[in-house]
């Protein structure tokens, strides 16, 4: 980050080597729109002492700045470089998602019991699996319009009966999402044991991405809160789009891995502030961007 630092921080990172420290010194390295880069220097013996640290700190950057801040990502110290590294961002946006929770929280938890209900059948898992196969660069609307209508042809229908019956319906890319379609129909009968094996939905998408032809991160993540699992962030437009207009994202850079995560870390550490869980985040913030609860 090679911005200038808001002259808040400069004071806050002033306040903290003054008045605080616990072994640390800490500098504020530059800015990017909303997030702050951090070195920090000096070794009180753990890790839950850097932590500690770093709460002061925000605290600090908060009542200077009369603005909501949290930790996105800390690096440790590298070979050429002792100090760690934090970037912190700036989340005054927060109060407009808590007042989106206060309008629809009821929906929203209604919601979120229907797709924890879901995980009790093979058959409602395996179609949800496909409503997500089949929203990738197309519309919610449009895969929940075709999920109603041929749910048991997932199950059953060949490659190119399913992409008929896309082709009729308006899908944007009914050839693909049929083979996808076609080639995950022998997870039908255990797809559900299958995910009860896993710890985490982290651990749940790795296995997804892997073994589900049309996943990446994003549809396996759908997928996953979906079906329950509330500990994994679906990173579509709608939520870069969401960070970008708040400065913390850029909205053109390619989704990688790394940053998939990474971005994960950020809308985590948002909930977090929240007391909320990153499934009912997503809702709020594709309420906040559509005026909808949608799936």
């Amino acid at each position: 980050m090679s911005g200038t630092p808001p002259s808040y921080a400069l004071v806050a990172a002033d306040e903290f080597n003054r008045r605080i420290s616990n072994g640390y010194a800490v500098e504020v390295c530059g800015s990017h729109g909303a997030a702050l880069e951090v070195a920090i220097s000096g070794d009180a013996g753990s890790i839950s002492g850097l932590y500690h640290s770093i709460g002061d700190l925000l605290s600090l950057l908060e009542s200077n700045s009369g603005c909501p801040h949290a930790l996105w990502l800390l690096r440790q110290p590298s070979t050429g470089d002792p100090r760690s590294r934090a970037v912190i961002a700036r989340i005054g946006f927060i109060d407009e998602i808590a007042r989106a929770a206060a309008s629809v929280g009821g929906v929203v938890k209604a919601r979120l019991r229907e797709f924890e209900s879901v995980r009790g059948s093979e058959d409602a898992t395996f179609s949800e699996l496909c409503f997500c196969i089949l929203t990738a660069n197309y519309t919610a609307e449009g895969g929940m319009r075709i999920q109603r209508e041929l749910s048991r042809d997932f199950m059953t229908a060949g490659r190119e009966e399913i992409a008929a019956k896309l082709k009729r319906m308006g899908h944007r890319f009914p050839n693909t999402r049929a083979a996808f379609i076609a080639e995950s129909q022998p997870l039908r009968w255990t797809l559900c044991s299958t995910l009860q094996g896993f710890a985490s939905g982290p651990e749940a998408r790795e296995w997804l991405v892997e073994n589900v032809k049309g996943f990446g991160y994003k549809e396996a993540s759908h997928f996953l809160r979906n079906v329950g699992f509330r500990d994994v962030a679906i990173i579509d437009r709608h939520i870069i789009s969401y960070l970008a207009g708040n400065g913390l994202v850029d909205q053109g850079k390619a989704l990688t891995k790394r940053r998939y995560l990474e971005i994960e870390l950020l809308l985590s550490a948002i909930a977090t502030k929240l007391g909320i869980d990153l499934a009912e985040l997503d809702l709020y913030i594709w309420y906040l961007k559509t005026g909808k609860v949608l799936k």
